[in-house]
């Protein structure tokens, strides 16, 4: 890769964190925005208060750049930080993902003179001082986002972001079997609440033979010692996935998928895996109730104190429903096509070229 190619890329600054509480997604989302740019030749660096050693060594693999920032915003501290670090990458894209980036905070970062990419899943602020929004969800074309006129808002699906893992299998086809066996059960990357034990207990009432389970444990799951226990007493095999980096091939061995209703749904949906989406967050809800709505995933946790019995009732009949699993996979592969991530970045080239030929014709008038 030359060095013109490089410059006209320029740099692409994520600042993302990752903990137990608000998890791995916001990250993980980047790594993939991360690696696409990586791949067209730019160069990429992780502002982070992430201090997981799984994670970084993710990151260190894509060769990113990772600066570590100490303390999480609105933790006053943190910006004097941040605005240190920044002043060693000079332009191009900062990206924002997370919930606690408030108005204030983009406001700062657009006077530094970045160009802002802010991922959302909700209107969750009064503005944006974005000059593209990136919101992935089902739903995202009904939202209204308070912006500038000139931001750019990329929504729905068509623009998920997918790590590089999937994209080898755009051309396989999933075999949908009679009876769905093989179950995968992926509840985020940090679940502080345990759920995955909660669904592991329940599978054990379910009456159709020859189960086969795997757990994905994320990175920042604080309960791995509590699942092993399980996984040890289980009257079916039971493989755990620990922070593992092959998430695709997981989803390719498996007939049924249960996971919470966050990031993972897009590669769910791009597998044609057909599975049952568990909300955990208040920030799933809105995607939730429309993939049910248009019959491409079933939800549980749409309200809360759901039952071990209600889950079994659904598994079983998805595991003995093949027609139904068809056509949910079938939606699945419609609704997400690979393609997301290589859209988002041309998006961003896209506008970076046309700022600059706004520049050039305003400085020589």
């Amino acid at each position: 890769m030359d060095d013109q190619v490089r410059k006209q890329m320029g740099h692409l600054i994520i600042r993302a964190d990752a903990n137990t509480q608000i998890g791995t997604g916001h990250l993980m989302r980047c790594l993939s925005l991360g690696q696409a740019w990586k791949e067209a030749g730019g160069q990429v660096i992780c502002l982070t208060t992430c201090f997981n050693e799984d994670l970084e060594q993710r990151m260190a693999k894509e060769r990113f750049t990772v600066c570590k920032v100490g303390f999480s915003y609105p933790d006053l501290r943190e910006w004097p930080v941040t605005e240190t670090l920044l002043s060693n990458f000079s332009g191009g894209w900062l990206v924002l993902d997370g919930y606690h980036f408030d108005p204030a905070y983009q406001l700062r970062v657009k006077e530094k003179g970045y160009q802002l990419l802010i991922i959302d899943d909700m209107v969750h602020l009064p503005f944006y001082h974005a000059d593209i929004v990136l919101n992935q969800n089902f739903q995202a074309s009904d939202l209204h986002y308070p912006c500038r006129p000139e931001t750019q808002l990329l929504s729905g699906p068509v623009h998920a972001l997918l790590r590089r893992e999937f994209l080898r299998w755009r051309e396989w086809k999933r075999e949908i079997p009679d009876v769905a066996r093989k179950i995968v059960v992926t509840l985020g990357g940090a679940d502080p609440d345990n759920v995955t034990l909660k669904v592991v207990q329940a599978l054990k009432q379910v009456s159709i033979s020859g189960l086969e389970v795997s757990i994905v444990v994320g990175p920042a799951n604080p309960h791995l010692s509590r699942i092993r226990e399980e996984q040890s007493s289980a009257p079916f095999p039971i493989r755990l996935h620990h922070s593992t980096e092959t998430m695709s091939d997981v989803m390719a061995w498996a007939d049924l998928a249960i996971a919470a209703a966050g990031t993972t749904t897009w590669e769910l949906a791009f597998m044609g895996l057909p599975g049952l989406l568990l909300v955990i967050a208040e920030n799933q809800r809105g995607a939730a109730e429309r993939l049910q709505k248009e019959g491409i995933f079933p939800v549980l946790g749409l309200r809360p104190n759901w039952t071990n019995s209600e889950l079994v009732q659904i598994v079983m009949s998805l595991m003995n429903g093949k027609r139904l699993r068809e056509e949910m996979s079938r939606k699945g592969r419609i609704l997400v096509d690979g393609l997301g991530t290589g859209r988002v970045i041309q998006a961003l080239r896209a506008y970076r070229s046309l700022r600059c030929k706004e520049n050039a014709h305003s400085l020589s008038g």
